[in-house]
């Protein structure tokens, strides 16, 4: 499987770091090679954050992702810091009901998802990131169905286990997309 070098980013509150964790477990999971580098700014709710995922079937050298082939925004300043460092090829990801601009390069693939206003159309607020990752599935078939959603078992904590319901229907209308 091609090696992906996946950033996430937002802003605190949107569940960035979560939504890399699900991705990087669906990687553990398969036994693949696999980086987790979560970075945010001193203010957790409201404040820029992003993750670093690498998943690889060879040894990875450094978690830094500087020039990812998959990029994650949900938010127009992460689009903006991030749009140019996507390599050619490669796959853009955003949530279409935050960030009102089209995506210059017509170099890479671009997937305009309104995340954040179907997550609020079907009762799962803030769940967008994890539309997101749906869509991601899709369109890279990083992992197995049966393996994302282990993943994200394995990753909603215990005292939130009641939310596995919501985030398997946000997965679903993610791949729908």
């Amino acid at each position: 499987m091609k090696d992906l070098n996946i950033v996430f980013a937002g802003f605190g509150g949107q569940g960035i770091l979560f939504a890399g964790k699900v991705v990087a477990y669906a990687g553990l999971i398969e036994g693949r090679e696999l980086s987790w580098l979560p970075s945010y700014g001193p203010e957790m709710r409201g404040g820029t954050a992003n993750c670093s995922i690498c998943l690889s079937d060879e040894p990875i050298g450094s978690p830094l992702v500087t020039n990812p082939n998959v990029l994650i925004a949900m938010n127009r300043p992460s689009l903006d810091k991030f749009v140019n460092e996507v390599e050619p090829g490669g796959t853009i990801l955003l949530d279409s009901s935050l960030i009102d601009e089209r995506v210059e390069r017509d170099d890479v693939t671009v997937f305009y998802v309104p995340a954040s206003k179907l997550a609020e159309e079907n009762g799962l607020k803030g769940l967008a990131n994890i539309i997101l990752v749906g869509k991601l599935r899709k369109e890279l078939a990083f992992c197995t169905e049966e393996t994302l959603d282990k993943a994200l078992q394995k990753c909603i904590p215990a005292r939130k286990a009641d939310m596995l319901g919501f985030n398997r229907k946000a997965l679903e209308i993610g791949k729908a997309q």
